[in-house]
């Protein structure tokens, strides 16, 4: 199994696609200015209390007050709103909780008004991004994730992750960071720490209790809402959290964002840093490695996957419905059950990758073909299992029942990943009708000199299809570039984008701002 990073930096955003074995399984979209991302940590202010709900409304700053469940607040939340109180009243330095004495667990069954009042002063970590019309979903049991450990303030626990299947390792493990953990603090193990000597532990320990405790020296200033510590960016999160042996590029078409991430894996990784390359050319990034026609053959209702067979797929409010369908497949000389078998162990594979690819949460259903043998059923369960155990995203599934249909949940933090691939004709929006093509150089043309004459633009890239690229840039020395150059006074430069429709031109200017018409 190889992996392959491709990272497109824009202007306004950053879109990341996940490749396993040169097959696409993630898009993952950030805003240059993302705010109340999964693990940013406010200074937040209780707004109303619902003791039918059991919770709190908080304001950090979204439009939309944010949601905070009692069950959220975490154990020792007594001793975190005490440290906050402190450091609030503290001046200069800030204090370390290792010399705190930690205030009793609060009840499991309590209520949302035995600790919580309106108008209180609360530190909160997003546990859910804003989704649809609902606001950030929060909860009080920090925690700060870093490469093989996480760190658990007010907390005196080591945990080891699951998927560790060595006892010795955990135990080695387990020992060895109840030997060098601070004082009221907890530390979760990380399934990539297995085999990490105990330097290398200590070193990123020491590196997240520091980055607790400074984050803490002015608070004493800030008004809430406000943001007091920062999860780190969708691209480093996503290595800090896959990076490992079977990654063997990382492309990026930004020189800068290429540095920056090979510092990142040079802290982390040293070996890997060689993998980060910078891609340059003319063409986008994903269209010079194919990263745009695959994601336009992933997304939309119907997806196919194998020898004719494919998939219909169905969002609702309520769920997300997946149904497979066996197309024109057929095999002589196999029975209906085998057949059936066969389809539906290729959906399961194509299921987890859309999954993941759309990041879909909730609650999925997917109605496989049906199958009578028991045995054959469970193949499909299993197969199931074993596809989903690529995902880092916390799940559940059901066997099938007995309508064939199988559950799956999944957990959901941040907005559905969707990507229109059925799109308005941007040449006749909708009309049907187009103005004829044998004037499009003269309108290309027209704007050309309206943009130079109103904006006194003097280096601008025009990017079409190929074919017009290849018209307009036709001949040796009398070409249509080089007349409109001449005429104009500008120097001009003429991308092709096979992405684009046969008629679309874009202009763009010295700093490759797309210019509106």
């Amino acid at each position: 199994m190889s992996n392959e990073l491709v990272i497109d930096v824009q202007p306004n955003e950053i879109v990341i696609a996940l490749l396993d074995n040169k097959q696409l399984v993630e898009v993952s979209k950030e805003k240059s200015n993302v705010q109340f991302a999964v693990g940013d940590i406010y200074l937040g202010k209780v707004k109303k209390i619902m003791p039918g709900l059991n919770a709190a409304f908080v304001d950090v700053g979204y439009e939309k007050d944010a949601f905070l469940h009692y069950l959220d607040l975490g154990h020792q939340f007594l001793t975190l709103n005490k440290f906050l109180q402190q450091a609030i009243a503290r001046k200069g330095k800030g204090m370390s909780i290792s010399k705190m004495k930690l205030e009793p667990d609060i009840d499991k069954n309590g209520k949302i008004t035995d600790v919580l009042k309106s108008g209180q002063y609360i530190l909160v970590q997003v546990a859910k991004e804003p989704i649809s019309t609902k606001g950030p979903r929060l909860c009080s049991e920090i925690s700060l994730a870093g490469r093989n450990i996480v760190l658990m303030p007010f907390s005196d626990k080591v945990s080891i992750s699951q998927k560790l299947k060595s006892t010795e390792e955990k135990s080695r493990l387990k020992q060895l960071l109840q030997s060098i953990k601070p004082k009221n603090y907890g530390v979760i193990v990380r399934t990539v720490a297995e085999g990490k000597m105990v330097a290398e532990l200590d070193k990123e320990l020491r590196s997240l209790v520091e980055k607790w405790e400074t984050s803490f020296e002015h608070i004493r200033d800030m008004n809430p809402p406000s943001l007091v510590l920062g999860e780190m960016n969708r691209t480093t999160a996503i290595l800090r959290d896959i990076l490992n042996s079977s990654f063997e590029n990382i492309y990026v078409n930004n020189a800068g964002a290429a540095e920056d991430i090979k510092q990142y894996i040079a802290s982390i990784a040293p070996e890997k840093e060689k993998i980060v390359k910078h891609v340059k050319g003319e063409l986008p990034i994903f269209d010079q490695l194919g990263i745009d026609k695959q994601i336009k053959s992933s997304f939309g209702k119907t997806v196919s996957f194998k020898s004719g067979a494919y998939l219909i797929i169905e969002h609702t409010e309520a769920f997300h419905v997946i149904d497979v369908n066996s197309g024109n497949r057929s095999k002589a000389g196999n029975d209906q059950e085998t057949n059936a078998l066969e389809v539906n162990l290729a959906a399961a594979e194509e299921c987890a990758r859309q999954l993941r690819l759309r990041d879909m949460g909730g609650i999925i259903v997917v109605d496989f073909i049906d199958m009578h043998s028991a045995e054959n059923r469970h193949k499909l369960f299993e197969k199931m299992k074993e596809m989903m155990g690529k995902d880092r995203t916390k799940h559940n599934i059901l066997p099938l029942s007995k309508f064939g249909l199988m559950q799956i949940t999944r957990q959901r933090v941040r907005p559905e990943m969707n990507v229109a691939v059925q799109e308005k004709c941007p040449t006749c929006q909708g009309t049907g009708e187009i103005s004829p093509a044998v004037l499009l150089t003269d309108q290309i043309e027209q704007n050309l000199s309206r943009i130079v004459n109103q904006q006194s633009e003097k280096k601008l890239t025009l990017k079409v299809h190929p074919f017009v690229a290849a018209y307009i840039n036709k001949g040796i020395w009398k070409t249509l570039r080089r007349q409109w150059q001449s005429e104009l006074g500008i120097k001009l430069s003429v991308r092709e984008i096979p992405s684009y429709d046969l008629l679309v031109y874009k202009f763009f200017d010295k700093n490759n701002q797309e210019i509106v018409l």
